[in-house]
């Protein structure tokens, strides 16, 4: 059976997603396509083809034409594509162009107005269709999400746990606050919920401990930022790991036993999170009391 047959057939096999944050030219999607493909856990090639950035000026993707080369390049090496949509137009060109799965970004799932107008474009689309959580911990705004496309007769949904923005310093880039994906999970149990540990890490020593953690908790799979030269790559360099880092990752994961949470574990997880907050506020606090004293010690009377 091909990988690409696999993957649509195989319920029970985890999912893997790895492929670059930006498809940077035909060559190198090419070439990583090649390498991941050689590595037998990998499905599916993902590949940034609208990069639109905090602010402008920096590289923001091939556009179009980049759509092109991440599909022949799945095709050549038997992996199913992989893209992120952010506009009606984005969705009808990925479709065009022959790409397997869209996922819809932390950014676009924080509007329902933009949520609404990419389900509605695709209405009774076929193809499987992955939701990342919003960037705020609002479980009902995710919820709202896969609620709006199911109404458009789009019946192969995924979710894509990518962790929370926050405004403090943290060893994540977007912490996990796994309670909320596992309560997700409780609300869609038929929905599969795979986790994209180079975002939520943003470092890319953080990618495998953050897999192992994932896995244990049961969840579907991984989506992996991978690049052949990480420290070259044109977004997102530090996050990223190479095509032999995945491999070897992947094989240490391999056999980790599917869990279902028990409200146990969830409870756990809720009472860590509430430590953490404690932990942080304290530190602000803290922060907060250093700098008010340095300023008051320099006000002269």
């Amino acid at each position: 059976m091909s990988r690409r047959k696999e993957e649509r057939t195989n319920k029970s096999k985890k999912l893997v997603i790895a492929g670059p944050c930006s498809v940077e030219s035909e060559e190198q999607i090419h070439f990583l396509a090649g390498l991941l493909s050689d590595i037998k856990q990998v499905q599916v090639l993902r590949g940034g083809i609208w990069k639109a950035r905090t602010r402008p000026g920096g590289f923001e993707g091939h556009g179009n034409i980049a759509l092109k080369w991440l599909s022949e390049a799945g095709k050549a090496h038997n992996l199913l594509t992989a893209t992120e949509v952010a506009t009606p137009a984005h969705a009808e060109e990925a479709l065009k162009q022959g790409i397997d799965i869209l996922w819809i970004g932390s950014r676009s799932v924080g509007s329902p107005f933009v949520v609404e107008d990419l389900a509605e474009s695709i209405s009774g689309c076929r193809n499987r269709i992955m939701i990342k959580n919003p960037t705020s911990p609002d479980l009902s705004l995710w919820i709202g999400a896969i609620e709006r496309f199911s109404l458009k007769n789009i019946p192969n949904i995924g979710v894509i746990h990518r962790g929370f923005s926050t405004n403090w310093k943290s060893e994540y880039r977007n912490e996990p606050k796994w309670e909320i994906a596992l309560e997700l999970k409780k609300v869609f149990p038929d929905i599969p919920v795979i986790v994209d540990p180079s975002h939520i890490g943003g470092k890319a020593r953080l990618v495998e401990g953050i897999s192992s953690y994932a896995m244990n908790l049961g969840f579907d799979g991984l989506m992996v930022e991978v690049h052949e030269d990480p420290g070259k790559a044109l977004t997102d360099s530090l996050q990223q790991i190479t095509p032999a880092a995945l491999g070897n990752m992947l094989k240490k994961l391999q056999g980790k036993a599917l869990r279902k949470p028990g409200k146990k574990l969830l409870e756990t997880l809720r009472v860590r999170e509430w430590m953490n907050d404690i932990a942080l506020t304290h530190r602000l606090l803290t922060e907060a009391k250093a700098g008010l004293s340095v300023k008051t010690k320099s006000i002269k009377v």
